[in-house]
């Protein structure tokens, strides 16, 4: 699933039509249904923003689109008139360029705020780390932390990849609960995630260490690397128990 800073990226490149007045398209049926060319076409563009997961693209008049990539969405922009194949969900055409967004089936257009129920983004400008171990601290104590870090009610932008990424720079078994991380390891593991997903956004995706490198030896002590379902979607954590110790770890 793509991640904060894929949308990031995904914002920074469709800079190129803000402030342009924009031709929409809906070539997928399904997006044809939510009847967005009808009420978006013509409009002006006015910023893109990403937060947290979602991609937040403001019209004039106070709309507001929110496009989420779920699985295996991608926005690509490219030179008016360029190839492609198959049926994108949306094109957004400015005078030189047009965004295309490919395989996302959230797209919702409403009024003014779109995603309140966020927490703080990851990777927002100055992001605010005391708000984000505050919503954490609000949680059951029981919660494991890596199963929280999930939850973008409390941290907006981070993924499975960069939960497991972030523990592991900070040393911090994801099967930990809440009750026995204390607030500087807490801040360590966002610290951590914020560092690694800004390279990203800034173009050099940093090497996974334990991500999707179950039975491998761990980089930095050498114990196999081990991955489990988590939480109530069952997501996979993958962690080293030679040097991420603690919390109740699965047989």
């Amino acid at each position: 699933m793509p991640e904060g800073d894929s949308l990031h990226r995904a914002a920074l490149s469709l800079q190129l039509l803000v402030g342009q007045r924009v031709g929409v398209e809906t070539p997928h049926p399904r997006a044809a249904g939510k009847q967005l060319a009808e009420r978006l076409d013509g409009l002006v563009l006015e910023s893109v923003e990403a937060v947290g997961k979602s991609l937040l693209l403001r019209f004039e008049g106070g709309l507001v689109l929110r496009s989420h990539l779920r699985m295996n969405g991608r926005w690509r922009v490219a030179p008016l008139g360029a190839p492609r194949t198959g049926q994108p969900w949306l094109v957004l055409r400015g005078a030189e360029h047009e965004a295309v967004l490919w395989n996302g089936p959230v797209l919702e257009l409403r009024r003014g705020a779109a995603t309140s129920w966020l927490g703080s983004d990851i990777l927002g400008a100055g992001p605010d780390m005391e708000a984000m171990l505050e919503r954490l601290r609000a949680e059951p104590p029981a919660r494991e932390l890596g199963d929280a870090l999930l939850d973008q009610r409390l941290v907006a932008g981070i993924g499975n990849l960069w939960k497991a990424e972030a523990l592991w720079e900070a040393h911090v078994s994801p099967w930990r609960p809440l009750a026995d991380v204390s607030d500087d390891e807490v801040l360590a593991v966002l610290a951590a995630a914020n560092r690694l997903m800004r390279t990203a956004v800034e173009g050099t995706r940093p090497l996974h260490r334990v991500y999707r490198r179950a039975g491998r030896a761990c980089p930095r002590c050498g114990t196999p690397i081990r991955s489990h379902a988590q939480g109530e979607n069952a997501r996979i954590a993958y962690w080293c128990p030679g040097c991420q110790k603690g919390g109740r770890e699965p047989a």
